[in-house]
């Protein structure tokens, strides 16, 4: 049987392993982990559909889709704003990664939490509920009139995790973002303005005491082995302690498309790894 994986999951609030085929391998904190890549890297398809062509797609892409299943994708997305007439309410958030990092952004009401927790949102607020455009309205109102962005940069979400505030200190930020957001005035006449709750992810990413980032995973490669126990999962990422001692961070974004096997125990981390300096100097650029 082969077993090609797709990417990582939150069903029910839990990550997993998706693979081809509908298949999930729960994943929980402290469990060892040791893979092998194997062959070529090929595009896993889009929304539930193979790819029709089975192309081979670049091993440092975190899209990791070939251009005509990218295009299908991007076709049926809310984030993309390619659709308009989604019936469904929506609710509008506040989502902290960070100190100095929020962000406003949407998602279906019916998805709870399921979204935020994709995204790596380590502490998160409600801010309205209502239709869809009414919501993508009042997104882009705030993104002005509060000054902050709807996408925070990867390398700066993980760089942030290995030195986390305290948790009250995390909630100020997003009551205080939620406050001015309140003050805005206009886009409560079409959205449900809800009152303010900081709900927090920490746990349920295992954050707790993590140790300093050593480094990130480039990429795949055939033969490369990933190996470790896993300290923490958060959005697309899992942070790894490798045998050798270093944390590392493994986006799984890298991993869709590829076939894994088991590797041996013992295996050694030989998957080609960006260290430290350079992912700081990444997570810098993404201030400015």
């Amino acid at each position: 049987m082969e077993w090609r994986v797709r990417g990582i999951g939150w069903g029910g609030g839990v990550p997993g392993l998706r693979w081809r085929g509908g298949r999930v391998s729960a994943l929980t904190h402290g469990q060892r982990l040791a893979f092998r890549a194997v062959g070529v890297r090929r595009c896993p398809g889009a929304r539930g559909n193979p790819c029709p062509l089975d192309a081979v797609v670049p091993g440092r892409s975190t899209g990791g889709r070939c251009p005509e299943c990218a295009r299908l994708d991007r076709a049926h997305s809310v984030a993309a704003d390619t659709i308009a007439d989604d019936p469904q309410p929506y609710r509008v958030y506040l989502a902290w990664f960070g100190p100095g990092m929020t962000k406003v952004g949407i998602t279906a009401e019916a998805r709870g939490d399921a979204r935020l927790l994709e995204q790596g949102a380590v502490t998160f607020g409600w801010l309205g509920r209502g239709p869809l455009m009414a919501a993508r309205r009042t997104e882009e109102v705030l993104r002005q009139a509060l000054g902050v962005p709807d996408r925070v940069a990867y390398e700066r979400k993980r760089a942030a995790r290995h030195a986390l505030p305290p948790a009250g200190d995390r909630a100020r930020e997003v009551e205080e973002l939620y406050r001015r957001a309140r003050a805005v005035g206009g886009w409560t006449e079409t959205l449900e303005p809800l009152e303010f709750a900081a709900h927090d992810h920490a746990g349920s990413f295992g954050l707790d005491g993590l140790p300093r980032l050593d480094g990130t995973v480039a990429e795949l490669v055939d033969g490369g082995v990933v190996a470790g126990r896993l300290l923490a999962a958060a959005g697309p990422d899992l942070h790894l302690l490798a045998p050798d001692g270093r944390c590392l961070a493994l986006d799984t974004r890298l991993m869709g498309g590829w076939v894994l096997e088991p590797a041996g125990e013992g295996s050694a981390f030989t998957v080609p790894v960006v260290p430290r300096t350079v992912v700081d100097s990444a997570a810098q650029e993404g201030l400015f």
